[in-house]
């Protein structure tokens, strides 16, 4: 085995954790961000977890967040803005990412 494939094999087991992370990181935004415009909604409870699936489920419609974020526009519809809820979008992923990090540390 050369030292070549083994850097190949280590920058590909690299890249798969960074993914894996990327898509834990991103899967808990949106729960957060769910549970954000849950309580904005009024619900409790049960409906708060519920409501937090849809938004985590909205996520496979397209690729990108656009489709969350629409998800979220037309619900929160008079009750946040676009510019808020972007906000609290980038807010949450940084929040998520750290706990991500802290959990396989």
């Amino acid at each position: 085995m050369s030292t070549f494939d083994d850097r190949e094999r280590a920058y590909e087991a690299k890249f798969a954790h960074d993914a894996d992370l990327r898509f834990k990181a991103e899967a808990r935004r949106n729960r957060l961000l769910g549970e954000w415009a849950a309580g904005l909604l009024g619900k409790e409870g049960e409906d708060i977890r519920s409501y937090a699936m849809t938004v985590v489920t909205a996520d496979f419609q397209s690729p990108g967040d656009e489709d969350v974020f629409r998800k979220i526009a037309d619900d929160l519809s008079g009750k946040s803005d676009e510019a808020t809820i972007r906000a609290k979008m980038a807010e949450l992923l940084d929040t998520a990412r750290r706990q991500v990090i802290e959990e396989t540390e």
